[in-house]
């Protein structure tokens, strides 16, 4: 796969607080996956590519806001996430009680993703952007190719990569600036979203190697 900043996007998935902080709600989740991977600071390392190189740059987050909690049902790790308030903002018209929030970026992303170029396309509410605009505003800028990151691998990080490959883009995930849960009985989410990434994407890379094609 050909990295090039004329038709290759950056997509940065779920760049927040809950999944990415100490004092996330899932960090108890999460975290060793995180610090196993160095994940924090490899999402920052191509983000610094990524503006240094010109790249455009898109994040794709993650909100829960109150009205989601009147669903009827739910997946498994859907109601993990819905139980302790992941990515909860008041609504979709408001950012009370956002600044600092779970649903918040993690404030290192912060000069990144609110210097005015970044693109942060409208919430997915499970796991994959069929129900956000990130192939809209894709295709409206005609990149045709992306670099995907963020969390959580194997549930949105994995479901955008199949969106997007069955939508007709090339697509490398960088697996070391991702994460998963471990969870007693469900098991690795990182090892088999690893196994799932060789199968479906186009390239799969070290935040090294992805930064190198990127300068």
């Amino acid at each position: 796969m050909n990295i090039n900043k004329s038709n290759t996007a950056v997509v940065v998935i779920d760049p927040q607080n809950d999944v990415l902080s100490e004092k996330g709600v899932s960090w108890d989740l999460v975290g060793d996956s995180v610090k196993d991977n160095k994940t924090v600071e490899n999402i920052e390392r191509v983000f610094k590519a990524a503006k240094q190189g010109n790249f455009e740059v898109f994040i794709s987050p993650h909100y829960y806001y109150l009205t989601d909690y009147n669903w009827k049902f739910a997946g498994t790790l859907e109601q993990m996430m819905l139980g302790v308030k992941e990515f909860v903002r008041s609504g979709p018209l408001s950012l009370d009680g956002f600044l600092g929030s779970g649903a918040d970026w993690l404030d290192r992303y912060k000069p990144f993703i609110e210097d005015g170029k970044t693109i942060i396309v409208s919430p997915h509410k499970v796991y994959g952007p069929q129900s956000n605009d990130l192939v809209l505003q894709l295709r409206k800028r005609n990149l045709s190719k992306v670099i995907l990151l963020g969390m959580l691998a194997n549930l949105c990080v994995e479901a955008h990569l199949r969106d997007l490959i069955e939508q007709g883009f090339e697509v490398v995930v960088v697996k070391d600036a991702t994460a998963a849960p471990r969870h007693p009985d469900l098991g690795d989410g990182y090892k088999a979203a690893l196994i799932n990434f060789g199968y479906v994407a186009n390239a799969v890379l070290s935040t090294d190697e992805v930064v190198a094609a990127m300068l």
